[in-house]
């Protein structure tokens, strides 16, 4: 008992992956030898039309062309540039680096054209367990290739299979399988004495049948083949591709040798593609087929899970009555209802709306004329289309056909269902960012909004300086042209004195708040109506392009490298959200606009119950989706994307003195349409970076109206000019305006 108790328990030490314990590894591997002179040429051929369909593809050459910057990234160079030690270079590199985690290793010149897509299918029904040494043969060894040495001794001394010399041709490709390449490897020192000549097919096939005993190339397996094509065979030399696709010898071929020209590669893989496309479009037809035999119209399409289209989910069943997805009416021009709202009517179908639309009639044409031969089109009577995310796209096309001629004819109503479903999802690759960057905030304000702006610096200590949180609050001042900027009537001092205390209270913190002073121009300096300027959605009231403005003028004091929010004095926020501004914002990637909360001035409309902490709901709010004050970005991107439209009539500014020049008429003629703001200026710019739009709960906007209601102000009877439906806030919901209007018509509701 006492030795069983003192004897200690091994602890078992397991691999990371269960792959790696399995023993499960991919399926091919690619070496592809190729020189310095074809890296930019055949090389980046093969890998554009062969890389995305395999597992791994290396490019082999000397080490001395790796000190170029080639756009390949994967390419490795040998010091050794004898040529007869190539090919054992490669394996030794394959066998040290792959050997565990792929089953099968082609080695093929850069000349050749592979099929990956047949060529995986084929490996997939062959077994690992034996050696593999398969291509296309060659018999027999070219007197010159050094078969013989000066004694005449064999160079192959005794090396098992040397009468037998029916080598795969590397011209082709030859395919190896793991087990071969470690043998190879365990007797490379035999292999380089052996293999000597500059043939590099009689290199490889004699380290083969001296490592593995295999007899010689073989040309099937398991019952299975692997075709190759010549392309320099005498009654093939000088045809088109076309001609030759019609070969059955070409179409099972998995290598195509040699390819003369790189423009070959992408030929042949459109031809090849095209052939795969063609056959996977037969076995759908054909499953379809099979499945409608097998039903027969006697087993419920439930039961069976038969769906039109074959292999497309079904529509999604609505939760409850608000998720159910509803038709849009179409027509060639125009959409009825969009968004499934009525705040437009009708909406014009965008370019690509209108090419799709455009797309699916002429499908749907081609397929009556196939269905109805005796009927030709008239004209469209109807259109429906609805976007199921877990499905695609589905139309339902009403078709006016016409039926004889003449007095005889007569107009048919034919309808068709055509459906676009969703291709492969894929997750988009994003950089890696954290919760530690630095948020640089741009809170700019105009004169009449200087007590909302003291809310939001009592608000911004309470969230940020009093918890340490990593930011900067950077305060732009818009003065008139004739307001003072010094002394007891500068309209901004209360701002500039609460920055100063509370920059020296947490100065040990490191949290500081500035400010940078605009002069705005004259025609910018008559006095507003604050209680008019509340009614607009934008801070900047009919002036959102004043948002470039400042972005222009106060970058310079950050740096390129800041990651940038710019703000509004009236809005409300948490800490949650500026987390969530540090994920979604990735410089050179993305700019992120979130959607804010607006809040309905429930006191003034005394339709609902103002409540600041509660959650968001349609009775006290709504998403403000074309508020577009509130953006994050990083200061490079910003600028590059400002340089992109500059020649373009958006001039960008660089003091005081140009605000002119973004703001008169003139450049309003010259502007790129339907730039207001700054996110329609990164959308203009057609920059690299992404966009990426979403509700914010924790950023909330309406307390600045709030707030005036509160120190007794009041809101204008009638909407001011320059304010329409999408850039005005609204007052109530729908349903509560609807319901006071039914009280206030219903005297007898109103006495109850």
């Amino acid at each position: 008992m006492s030795a069983a108790k003192n004897r200690q328990v091994k602890n078992v030490i397991r691999p990371r992956y269960y792959s790696s314990e399995l023993g499960i590894r991919e399926k091919l591997f690619i070496g592809v030898m190729t020189s310095q002179e074809h890296i930019n040429s055949y090389a980046t051929a093969f890998n554009r039309t062969t890389a995305h369909l395999v597992n791994k593809i290396k490019f082999f050459i000397y080490a001395d062309s790796v000190k170029t910057n080639y756009k390949l990234k994967n390419i490795v160079g040998f010091t050794d540039t004898r040529e007869s030690r190539r090919p054992f270079h490669v394996v030794k590199y394959i066998a040290d680096n792959y050997l565990d985690e792929y089953d099968y290793f082609l080695l093929v010149p850069d000349t050749v054209y592979v099929d990956a897509r047949k060529l995986v299918k084929l490996l997939y029904h062959m077994s690992i367990t034996f050696d593999l040494y398969m291509g296309g043969a060659r018999i027999g060894l070219d007197p010159a290739g050094g078969g013989a040495s000066a004694d005449g001794q064999s160079n192959e001394e005794e090396a098992p299979g040397a009468s037998d010399r029916n080598y795969c041709s590397l011209e082709a490709g030859i395919l190896l399988s793991s087990s071969v390449i470690r043998k190879m490897r365990n007797n490379l020192e035999r292999c380089v004495r052996i293999g000597s000549t500059n043939d590099h097919s009689v290199n490889i096939g004699r380290c083969v049948k001296y490592a593995s005993r295999v007899a010689g190339c073989q040309e099937s397996f398991q019952g299975m083949r692997q075709f190759s094509y010549a392309l320099d065979a005498p009654d093939r030399r000088h045809r088109e591709f076309s001609e030759l696709a019609k070969e059955e010898a070409f179409r099972n071929a998995s290598t195509v040798y040699p390819v003369q020209t790189p423009e070959d590669f992408y030929r042949l893989h459109a031809y090849y593609s095209k052939h795969h496309l063609e056959k996977v479009q037969e076995r759908g037809y054909a499953l379809e087929q099979k499945s409608y035999r097998i039903a027969n119209g006697s087993i419920s399409n439930k039961i069976l899970e038969i769906r039109w289209p074959l292999g497309v989910p079904p529509p999604s069943a609505p939760e409850t009555r608000h998720d159910i997805l509803t038709w849009q009416l179409l027509n060639g021009t125009h959409s009825f209802l969009p968004n499934g709202n009525a705040e437009h009517a009708v909406a014009t179908l965008s370019r690509i709306e209108a090419l799709d639309f455009a797309k699916v009639l002429e499908i749907a044409l081609q397929y009556a004329a196939l269905k109805h031969p005796r009927l030709s089109y008239h004209s469209l009577h109807s259109a429906y289309r609805k976007f199921d995310a877990t499905r695609g796209m589905d139309y339902q096309l009403h078709l006016n056909l016409q039926e004889g001629s003449g007095r005889s004819r007569r107009l048919v109503v034919k309808s068709f269902e055509v459906v676009k479903p969703l291709g492969r999802v894929e997750v988009v690759p994003s950089p890696y960012v954290t919760e530690s960057t630095r948020i640089a905030m741009l809170v700019p304000a105009f004169e009449h909004q200087v007590p909302d702006a003291l809310l939001f610096v009592e608000q911004y200590e309470r969230i940020c300086m009093q918890n340490q949180d990593n930011t900067f609050l950077l305060l732009i001042f818009m003065y008139r042209l004739n307001s003072p900027s010094k002394g007891d009537e500068d309209p901004f001092k209360a701002l500039k004195t609460l920055a100063l205390d509370l920059s020296s209270k947490y100065k040990t913190d490191g949290s500081r708040i500035a400010w940078v002073s605009i002069r705005l121009p004259e025609q910018l300096s008559e006095p507003v109506d604050p209680q008019s300027w509340l009614l607009h959605a934008s801070m900047y009231g009919p002036r959102q392009l004043l948002s470039l403005v400042v972005a222009d003028l106060a970058l310079p004091k950050l740096g390129l490298e800041s990651l940038v929010l710019l703000a509004t004095p009236g809005m409300v926020f948490k800490a949650d959200f500026l987390n969530r501004v540090r994920m979604n914002t990735i410089q050179g990637f993305q700019v992120y606009a979130p959607i804010g909360f607006q809040m309905y001035p429930c006191r003034w409309a005394q339709f609902c119950r103002e409540c600041d902490t509660c959650d968001v709901s349609q009775s006290s709010g709504y998403f403000d989706r074309h508020n577009h004050d509130v953006i994050a970005f990083y200061s490079r991107d910003y600028v590059q994307a400002r340089k992109l439209l500059h020649p373009q009539g958006l001039p960008i500014i660089r003091n005081d003195l140009d605000i002119d020049q973004l703001l008169l008429q003139p450049a309003e003629e010259t502007r790129p349409p339907g730039v207001e703001s700054i996110l329609d200026m990164f959308v203009a710019a057609q920059h690299s970076v992404h966009i990426l739009r979403g509700v914010e709960p924790n950023l909330r906007f309406g307390q600045d109206v709030r707030n005036h209601l509160a120190r007794g102000g009041t809101l204008p009877h009638s909407v001011p000019e320059r304010c329409g439906r999408e850039q005005c806030i609204h007052l109530a919901s729908r349903k509560q305006i609807g319901d006071a209007i039914i009280r206030y018509e219903d005297k007898s509701i109103l006495h109850k």
